[in-house]
């Protein structure tokens, strides 16, 4: 009596299934042709070209997360500088208790991480924390406090080394005209503004490329608080590729611009300075 073998075939584990005891093994080359093919090459291509589409259509919604990122950015890199200006320079000038290890701290904040000041001010502004009345948690204004903490050590210690610097050729002609070590802060940081200006760029690098913190902060609500960086992370898990590698084009390009105009000032402090 001839057996009548009923089977299946799972593509998934390209293997024949047979009932009555017969496992019979499908070809894997035969099972893999019956699959859909996807070009990964050919859809990486077009997305990329999507993308630059939307870079040079100016696409409305990339315009608009662009805008706000170079706007919380700025703002943050503004009031890190003013505070970190005069801070730095007198913690070149001024020698008293703590000193030392204030500035060993300091240059320990450079290397903070972005989640870590994301989370402390994330407990400030939440509502159970000492700032939750204001209601600022999950708004640009949360952004920019974040910005200002990571940027502000950066500035800070770049600040006292280059005031530092000067004031070790310039202090004997200081001291000889009686200018006190106080009124020496605005003269030397005046003195030392191309080199504070690369300064300012290196802070807005680090602020523009930030995204730990700003997520935790900000919350990635579109058209509230999304920026460059977290709008990557989103569209890129959404699979939308264009969009996210138009961004990437963009933020590229900024940090570039902002690494030549870095090296274009040192290059003229140099000549300067002799």
């Amino acid at each position: 009596m001839q057996e009548v073998v009923y089977g299946c075939i799972y593509y998934g584990h390209g293997v024949r299934a047979a009932v009555d005891h017969h496992i019979m093994p499908v070809d894997r080359k035969t099972a893999s042709t019956r699959r859909p093919q996807i070009d990964r090459d050919t859809m990486t291509d077009s997305a990329f070209l999507t993308a630059l589409e939307l870079v040079i259509g100016l696409d409305a919604d990339l315009l608009d997360i662009v805008g706000l990122s170079l706007k919380i950015s700025l703002t943050a890199v503004a009031i890190a500088a003013l505070l970190a200006f005069p801070l730095g320079a007198a913690l070149a000038l001024f020698r008293f208790p703590g000193r030392a290890p204030l500035i060993v701290t300091l240059n320990a904040l450079m290397g903070l991480p972005p989640v870590v000041a994301g989370l402390a001010v994330y407990l400030l502004l939440s509502r159970a924390g000492p700032l939750g009345s204001l209601g600022l948690l999950f708004t640009p204004t949360a952004m920019v406090v974040a910005q200002v903490i990571l940027v502000l050590p950066i500035l800070a210690a770049l600040t006292r080394q280059k005031v530092e610097e000067l004031h070790g050729e310039y202090a004997e002609q200081l001291a000889s005209i009686g200018v006190s070590r106080r009124r020496r802060i605005p003269t030397l940081l005046w003195d030392a503004r191309l080199s504070l200006i690369t300064v300012v760029l290196a802070g807005f690098g680090r602020a523009s490329a930030e995204v730990g913190a700003v997520m935790i902060v900000g919350g990635n609500i579109d058209g509230v608080t999304r920026v460059m960086t977290t709008a990557i992370v989103l569209e890129t898990s959404k699979g939308n590729l264009p969009l996210a590698l138009g961004l990437g084009i963009v933020l590229l390009t900024l940090v570039g611009v902002i690494n030549a105009l870095a090296h274009l000032l040192g290059e003229a402090t140099r000549r300067q300075l002799g």
